[in-house]
């Protein structure tokens, strides 16, 4: 009898039940892998988030292909079918041509520590905001997830050498005038299809982040990794404009102090994924040639660089000008501010 009456009473409390105690559904879509950089952010908004709320919000956190593409991403950010996403300047540089600013080669520090505090600039911010709002997007932050590496066949350490080479680039046609500066034959392809392509010799070469070449085994089917220290590879996290402005004060108060402490996070996250992944190419495959070019060496790229920056501000218009102009002044304001 006495069970009898505990299991009604059980039964009582799950039909009196309120339905409205369910979490509320934070949908968080990157454009990378499992074990990425990207998804080390998300994962740890996921965490503070879940953690800071007590169980009243559940982030739901999709990696690169569950949702589709990039493009399919921010479609789907614009139109509220996500809450939040990462959105390279590589892909949204079709939707936001001067965003595109971050894909410029040899114009951030040679150092990550200047980098970082350089993407944290008010002014820069400020008109990020403005621009990303226009475009029916929420500019969370930005930030460098380590340099830029080319992986090909054959060692690059001038111009020349990639003269007629077909190597991947992202979808965006300021990557594809960079690349073609230095003689390459740009090919623009989704992520997911490079290593076949390295594998059946579509393409030649192509430049990632050390943690993503090491994710996606892109030094499987390559023989030399070119450090040129000529852009770090920067996203930006972003939100759907409605969702955020619907956000009771103190979540959206919490969203920005999370966003602000991961900032620092990241940056420390980076560094440690990208050497301990170097380190494991370097165990997994001692015959890849890892070159690090010298600085005469990267004052040749440096020199055919500089007319790409004209192509942007054709493509950018005005107010990617003046972006170009203000990461500049943000680079040498980080510059003071970080010790050597």
């Amino acid at each position: 009898m006495r069970t009898l009456l505990l299991a009604c009473a059980v039964s009582l409390l799950v039909a009196c039940a309120d339905p409205g105690e369910a979490p509320e559904t934070w949908r968080f879509a990157i454009e990378e892998s499992r074990g990425s950089v990207q998804d080390a952010y998300a994962q740890r908004f996921k965490r503070l988030v879940e953690a800071e709320t007590g169980g009243e919000v559940e982030v739901l956190v999709y990696p690169y292909g569950a949702l589709g593409t990039s493009d399919h991403i921010t479609e789907q950010l614009h139109n509220g079918t996500l809450e939040l996403a990462m959105s390279s300047p590589g892909h949204l540089g079709k939707l936001l041509p001067e965003v595109q600013v971050f894909l410029l080669h040899f114009v951030l520090s040679d150092d990550v520590r200047v980098n970082a505090e350089a993407l944290r600039d008010s002014e820069l911010r400020e008109l990020l905001n403005e621009l990303y709002a226009e475009k029916g997007l929420a500019f969370l932050t930005a930030f460098g997830e380590g340099w830029q590496v080319w992986t090909t066949q054959e060692e690059v350490r001038r111009p020349e050498d990639f003269e007629g080479m077909r190597f991947r680039v992202m979808t965006s046609p300021l990557l594809v005038a960079s690349y073609e500066a230095y003689g390459a034959s740009p090919t623009p392809l989704p992520y997911s299809e490079v290593y076949s392509a390295l594998q059946l010799h579509m393409i030649d070469g192509q430049v990632n982040p050390v943690f993503a070449i090491e994710e996606m085994s892109f030094y499987e089917v390559t023989k030399c990794m070119t450090f040129p220290r000529h852009a770090e590879f920067v996203t930006t996290v972003a939100a759907n404009p409605r969702f955020l402005g619907e956000l009771p004060p103190r979540r959206r108060a919490l969203v920005e102090r999370i966003v602000d402490r991961l900032q620092t996070e990241i940056f420390e996250i980076q560094l440690r994924y990208n050497r301990e992944r170097l380190e494991h190419i370097r165990a997994r495959r001692p015959e890849m040639r890892i070159v690090r070019l010298g600085e005469e060496e990267r004052a040749r790229f440096r020199r055919q660089a500089l007319p790409v920056r004209e192509r942007y501000v054709e493509m950018a218009g005005p107010r990617g000008r003046r972006l170009l102009e203000l990461l500049n002044q943000a680079v040498e304001r980080a510059r003071e501010r970080v010790k050597p």
